[in-house]
């Protein structure tokens, strides 16, 4: 088995760094260019549908929600910092896909929720025009979002140096009695005294998870869709509040359908290289070294992002 799967896992893991050094070779900007392209005749798209809609074409709202769908894909094909994040993450840490799905489209669907509380905060209690409402979500929440993401990134490093060096301390049940032992059931549960002293590690990963999980789905969210924002103005503005609202989570499934994909193939990645090195002392510290890497991938690219912004 280990001689089928080692040369397959050894291929998946060329294909993704040849992918990688063509993202930084330029391709990220042709890459960009594209999707920017591609995201202005859907725009247009949107605004043409929402006159159709205003003016009764029972046909508008279907064809507003395909379009809707494909901003939302084109958006994230483009350099963005949902993604990018997710597929970090994914080769750094040994989530499970169901978890780094969760995180995926969580994170997107906050994106639609972001723009729908500024569009609606905006126009209802500040009166807001469109371009204050656009410039409150690239020059404050945009920079927040990435800040936050290249605070993940830090962290994933020094949690891989950490790892490497060996320093990283472990949750140990504490023993206690006369003695200086006291025998601890599978339950956690001292069996002299009949106390829990220490958490179950299982609960302690849970918990640690859970926290991770709610981390990275804000990072992401914070920032809502240019895209969203444009369609939930126009839509207030031409008192198509709803089919706009709906726009916005349709675009955020758009958008969600290329960072599950991402996160589909970080874990591929991830476990292809496992399989490839195998198992011992030397694959648990390639594990910390491409840890410590994903960390600052995330967080040099978080920060050339921010620093665009800027």
């Amino acid at each position: 088995m280990r001689t089928i799967t080692r040369p397959v896992a050894f291929g998946a893991v060329a294909l993704v760094l040849a992918f990688g050094i063509w993202l930084w070779t330029g391709g990220m900007d042709e890459l960009a260019r594209w999707a920017a392209a591609a995201q202005r005749d859907v725009q247009n798209g949107m605004a043409r549908s929402l006159r159709a809609l205003r003016a009764g074409d029972p046909a508008a709202l279907t064809t507003l929600m395909s379009v809707c769908f494909a901003y939302g894909f084109f958006h994230a094909v483009g350099p963005g910092h949902g993604k990018m994040l997710v597929g970090g993450y994914g080769v750094a840490e040994k989530v499970p896909l169901g978890r780094l799905s969760i995180v995926a489209l969580a994170g997107s669907l906050m994106q639609a929720v972001s723009a729908i509380v500024l569009v609606a905060t905006g126009v209802w209690l500040l009166g807001l025009t469109r371009a204050q409402m656009t410039d409150a979500g690239d020059y404050w929440l945009a920079p927040a979002s990435l800040a936050a993401i290249a605070l993940v990134g830090v962290w994933l490093a020094i949690r891989g140096m950490h790892r490497l060096l060996g320093a990283s301390q472990r949750a140990h049940f504490q023993a206690h009695d006369y003695d200086g032992h006291a025998p601890i059931s599978d339950g956690g549960v001292c069996e002299t005294c009949g106390h829990v002293h220490a958490p179950d590690p299982g609960e302690v990963a849970q918990a640690a998870g859970l926290r991770a999980t709610l981390a990275l789905i804000l990072a992401i969210g914070i920032r809502p869709c240019t895209g969203a924002l444009f369609l939930l103005i126009l839509g207030w503005g031409m008192d198509l509040q709803m089919a706009a609202i709906a726009g916005a989570f349709t675009m955020a499934l758009g958008t969600a359908s290329v960072t599950l994909a991402v996160a589909g193939g970080a874990v591929l990645f991830r476990e292809s290289l496992a399989r490839a090195i195998g198992d011992g002392q030397g694959a648990a510290r390639l594990a910390s070294v491409i840890e410590i890497l994903a960390g600052l991938g995330v967080t040099v690219l978080s920060v050339g992002l921010l620093l665009r912004l800027l």
